[in-house]
């Protein structure tokens, strides 16, 4: 049988966003119709910079679009942890050239923005892929033969499987799934300013994060440098909803009074913030339910400490992609492969952004615990402890 004919049908995906897009691109690799349902008019993608680990890069080449966004990343020199009390450096580890030895790929940053433009140039590059706006999942219905979407106009959308790429809120985990949002009560401002603006004492070439009491702030270079990510978090003083919102520059000052003065001076340099109220959810052991199964925040939503959101997004949909590949085209087969090969990393990558949160914040004692975790550490001894994560390899993607 052709590979056309074991990969034959159209696959219906849920969510345009970056899990959306990839795991398009990995099913039109194999030969299938995709459409890609989006409730936003219009495609794009909100938020402001992220990282991007090695096992994203990996995850980009498999899908066919690794000149793209290495195009677009602005690669790094370090990664840095400052203390915001004092500050003194908790950690640096170097990630140039024995880094990338190490795992084959670099360290990077990038806007979120231009991660999506790559994907969707990969997708708009084939006439496999539909990707239709506007368009909601109100209701899933499966028979023996396929799955039916049915959106917020009562239209009918018909494919032999369904993705659900969906995100925090996904329609089709509530279906399936129906588990509350478990609300983190940490709040986070995104921000980007032009390069010109920012302190010359700050411009470093690397993702830093100053770490305090019940708090943190992030910057790192974008676009060339053109631009710098400024994202601070804190923890609410009042009962949070999972939420996007415009923010409020005396907010942020308000929680962020024992700091010192050099990372204080980016919280008055952004002219408007974009406030996010963050959740995740308990992992669950089950992703698939028939002809459906979940990639991305819909599977695994996760706290933002070990900046894999999006880097884990990418590795579901090539894990997809190789189940399917593995195993011609045998959906039940596939989702069941894939689902072993993602649920146990990606609850470890949960659990362990949590615990990075609480590590990120700690005050009192435990401030000068953290601040003695990492002391002397070597380069390599920091590549040791990260290998589980950056490690990933498509050829090793598969569960045995």
């Amino acid at each position: 049988m052709t590979a056309q004919g074991r990969f034959s049908g159209t696959v219906l995906v849920a969510g345009g966003g970056i899990g959306g897009l990839a795991a398009a691109l990995a099913l039109s690799r194999l030969g299938y119709v995709v459409k890609v349902l989006e409730q936003a008019a219009q495609i794009g993608e909100i938020g402001a910079g992220i990282q991007l680990g090695p096992n994203a890069f990996a995850a980009f080449d498999a899908l066919g679009v690794g000149e793209r966004a290495r195009a677009r990343a602005v690669y790094t020199d370090r990664m840095v942890m400052m203390d915001a009390i004092d500050a003194s450096t908790v950690a640096s580890i170097p990630v140039g050239e024995a880094f990338r030895q190490r795992f084959g790929n670099p360290y990077a940053v990038i806007h979120r923005a231009d991660v999506h433009t790559s994907l969707l140039e990969g997708v708009q590059a084939t006439d496999r892929i539909e990707f239709l706006t506007s368009t909601r999942v109100e209701h899933i219905e499966q028979d023996g033969s396929g799955v039916t979407v049915v959106d917020q106009n009562g239209a009918r959308h018909r494919g032999v499987a369904l993705i659900g790429c969906d995100g925090v809120k996904s329609a089709v985990r509530q279906q399936y799934v129906g588990d509350p949002v478990r609300v983190s009560g940490h709040v986070v401002y995104r921000a980007v300013v032009d390069a010109a603006e920012f302190p010359a004492n700050l411009s470093w070439n690397a993702p830093a994060v100053w770490v305090g009491p019940n708090c943190h702030l992030v910057h790192y270079p974008l676009r060339g440098g053109e631009q710098y990510n400024i994202v601070v978090t804190f923890h609410s003083r009042q009962e949070e909803t999972w939420s996007v919102t415009e923010g409020s520059q005396d907010e942020v000052l308000s929680y962020f009074t024992e700091i010192c003065d050099q990372p204080r001076q980016m919280l008055h340099l952004p002219k408007s913030w974009k406030r996010w109220a963050t959740a995740d959810r308990e992992p669950i052991g089950q992703w698939t339910f028939g002809r459906a199964t979940l990639l991305g925040d819909a599977a695994h939503p996760m706290l933002q400490y070990l900046a894999q959101g999006a880097c884990m997004a990418l590795e579901d949909a090539v894990t997809l992609g190789e189940a399917l590949r593995r195993h011609d085209g045998d959906l039940a087969t596939a989702f069941d492969l894939y689902q072993r090969s993602r649920v146990a990393r990606t609850a470890r990558v949960v659990l362990s952004a949590r615990e990075m949160g609480r590590i990120y914040h700690a005050k009192g004692v435990e401030r000068l615990v953290r601040n003695d975790l990492w002391k002397d550490r070597t380069p390599e001894r920091f590549y040791d402890a990260l290998e589980w994560l950056y490690g990933w390899r498509v050829e090793h993607c598969l569960a045995e």
